[in-house]
């Protein structure tokens, strides 16, 4: 399948064959957005108009703060605030209770939404290729693993290949997945025997870097982010 515009961002993502190629997909569409939000998006209105209402959620936050514009994030602060403020405390209503306040507290988040619209809209282009490119689908089957987060999404999402395409999709996917699992689990099982005295000493060999890093690659596994 000739490379485009739609293929050439997915194919990168899924050619280190490390870790969660939908994880990085995702990364890649976080840092876009953390720039662009603390960048110039930062004074366009309707931008605006949607920070101010959906503010963003603890994942995000230090993103955020990691782009190092305190200014611009203290400014999207302020009128989040307010914009919380008239929505929860000053709106007068008189058919709501005041235990009725909490309600009106959603968690939301800017970041969470435009990149679950981008992950999505590069997913379409996954599952054409898996149906047309027989180098991508190699190439799929061929990644470390999918963390379970993205097992599950993928899975979801694939409900728009037709029947055949979705049965080989579907079998490949679990094939990495369980696999993966398996041996992690392993793993983690090693790396909880290597404190019987017995095996003293035995996990700072080189040999056993795999069984060392187990705990926070399970962590990674399970929910998709790097968070030890």
């Amino acid at each position: 399948m000739r490379e485009s515009i739609l293929t050439i961002p997915v194919n990168e993502v899924f050619e280190p064959k490390e870790g969660c190629p939908i994880c990085r997909m995702r990364d890649t569409v976080e840092e876009h957005i953390s720039e662009y939000i603390m960048g110039a998006a930062m004074m366009e209105p309707d931008v605006r108009e949607e920070t101010n209402k959906l503010g963003f959620c603890l994942v995000h936050y230090p993103m955020l703060a990691k782009q190092g514009n305190r200014l611009s994030l203290a400014l999207t602060l302020n009128t989040h605030l307010a914009s919380v403020r008239e929505r929860v405390f000053e709106t007068k209503n008189i058919f709501a209770s005041k235990s009725k306040r909490a309600d009106k507290i959603e968690h939301t988040c800017f970041v969470c939404s435009k990149v679950d619209w981008g992950v999505n809209h590069m997913l379409k282009t996954v599952f054409v290729l898996f149906e047309k490119d027989r180098k991508f689908k190699e190439l799929f089957k061929e990644q470390e693993y999918y963390c379970l987060p993205h097992y599950h999404l993928l899975a979801a999402k694939s409900e728009q290949m037709n029947k055949h395409a979705r049965a080989e999709f579907i079998k490949a996917l679990d094939e990495v997945v369980a696999g993966y699992a398996k041996q992690l689990n392993l793993n983690v099982s090693e790396f909880c025997d290597s404190f019987d005295y017995r095996n003293a000493g035995k996990l700072h060999s080189p040999e056993m870097e795999h069984v060392r890093t187990s705990p926070q690659k399970a962590v990674q596994f399970l929910t998709g982010r790097n968070i030890l």
